[in-house]
């Protein structure tokens, strides 16, 4: 693959249409995940920045909210056309970002382009209800949805053309301005997202977005002049930003963590469940998304056959060079991650859980792990309670019904949750009875757009996707008019 072009473009503070190339947060050394050699130095925003984007996207507000919908509807759409565009350089992107398989990449543009343009349709179907009647009431009353003003959006790595795409739309469809900060560990596809932002003709100001300290995403939440926040990531993160966020009593949309059960009944089709289960914990991203399905609940009658293919699965999946197209699966994010969750693996190897496969770092350049598989794993265990965020699978064994939903009920996250089984009946009845955001029975793909996304608990709060998503950043205000 010496042919293929490993440059990553040079990263800018996108600021009120301006590319700024310091911030005074000074700057970040990227890092490969692939080679673990510094490719890149990415500008950091600090305060002073935020502060500037923030009093932008504050002006901007003041002439985006007043702009017909048409007119917030049609850069919309001219984005979403150039994201599909450009899906080749967003994959590129993505293997430089945090080494994401083109194999798998490549799918997230046309991704990001369908909620781009699903948004794009919401702009001009804003509208209140008439609460009233001067007949009856005495009155006439209705109600208005109005913009929020500027939205701080705080995203993290693990996709970052998705996270913004799921983001920004909805809130300047609604005529929102935004302040975006995304994770500095992921730079590169932020930044053609500007780029292309800027050739679709929004407005100087409407959509800002700019890598940065830690103390720069703190300045943003709490920022008087940003309104809502809509952040993604972990829990721990989330609990600092609700409490900047409580004396004002600020909204936040928080899509946070998972620990997603996938229940597997006897009667299921077992090559495909088994084939779902292993991409969605150990292939996809290494592992490295929230709402995969790192625990297999499998029905005692088909346990030994599941547990079987599982691991031949695993140990057959393609690992190596990102930008390979037969690669299937690439590193973790660092070295950071790497030891995070070798060390999940070794002390549950230590709380008695089997390890069926894999548990170690591959030995080659790069943060590569071998797809793990655990089965007797203890439900109150870490491994069973604790989001690994790598690739590591759980398996675990059920005879009746009643306890595969106490299983999957049984963590603090409620995000998704998966079902397979030929049985519709049984699988509306136990998607009832599963308390996660989301339950995808037999295949259904995760983050259709038409769909509200979003889970409870640990997992987070709001949604993103379907109506929903828009009403996310609309504020309901009513009028009366005595008659």
């Amino acid at each position: 693959m010496s042919d293929v072009d490993r440059t990553p473009p040079r990263v800018h503070l996108r600021i009120n249409g301006q590319k700024l190339e310091k911030g005074s947060g000074g700057t970040y050394d990227h890092i490969s995940p692939v080679t673990e050699q510094v490719d890149a130095q990415i500008p950091l925003a600090g305060e002073e920045e935020i502060d500037l984007a923030v009093s932008k996207a504050h002006e901007a507000f003041q002439i985006w909210k007043r702009m017909s919908p048409a007119q917030r509807r049609e850069p919309l759409k001219k984005l979403a056309d150039l994201i599909e565009a450009n899906s080749a350089e967003f994959a590129r992107l993505g293997v430089l970002d945090n080494g994401t398989p083109v194999t798998i990449g490549s799918a997230f543009p046309a991704t990001s382009a369908e909620w781009t343009r699903y948004y794009a349709g919401w702009a001009d179907k804003i509208q209140g209800d008439v609460t009233g009647n001067p007949v009856q009431d005495g009155e006439l009353g209705y109600t208005l949805a109005q913009p929020y003003g500027v939205v701080g959006i705080i995203i993290t790595w693990n996709g970052p053309l998705i996270s913004l795409a799921m983001k920004i739309p909805p809130a300047v469809a609604a005529g929102n301005t935004v302040v975006v900060k995304p994770s500095e560990l992921t730079p590169f596809s932020g930044e053609l997202f500007m780029d292309l932002v800027e050739e679709a003709g929004f407005p100087p100001g409407v959509i800002n977005v700019l890598p940065g300290t830690a103390e720069a995403g703190a300045r943003l939440v709490a920022h008087p002049l940003v309104k809502k926040v809509s952040f993604t990531g972990g829990p721990a993160t989330a609990t600092k930003i609700l409490e900047t966020c409580a004396p004002d009593m600020k909204p936040a949309v928080l899509e946070l963590g998972g620990k997603s059960a996938n229940i597997v009944f006897e009667d299921a089709d077992i090559e495909a469940a088994c084939q779902l289960g292993t991409t969605f914990s150990l292939i996809a991203l290494s592992g490295q998304g929230c709402a995969f399905a790192t625990r297999m609940i499998v029905h005692e009658d088909v346990y030994d056959q599941v547990v079987e293919q599982v691991k031949l699965i695993a140990e057959n999946i393609p690992i190596g060079d990102p930008f390979d197209p037969g690669t299937m699966s690439g590193p973790v994010v660092n070295e950071a991650a790497a030891k995070r969750i070798i060390g999940m693996i070794e002390r549950a190897k230590e709380q008695g859980a089997t390890l069926v496969t894999g548990g170690a770092r591959i030995d080659r350049a790069g943060y590569f792990l071998q797809p793990t598989v655990f089965t007797e794993v203890d439900p109150a265990s870490e491994l069973a309670q604790t989001e690994v965020f790598g690739p590591v699978l759980a398996i675990f064994k059920f005879s009746t019904e009643k306890e595969a939903i106490a299983l999957a009920n049984g963590t603090r996250y409620a995000l998704s949750s998966y079902v397979q089984t030929r049985d519709l009946k049984r699988a509306i009845r136990v998607a009832a009875e599963l308390e996660a955001g989301e339950t995808l029975i037999n295949g259904a793909v995760n983050l259709q757009v038409g769909r509200p996304f979003g889970g409870f608990g640990l997992s987070g709060a709001g949604k993103e996707g379907g109506r929903q998503g828009i009403e996310e950043f609309l504020r309901i205000r009513s009028v009366g008019i005595a008659i």
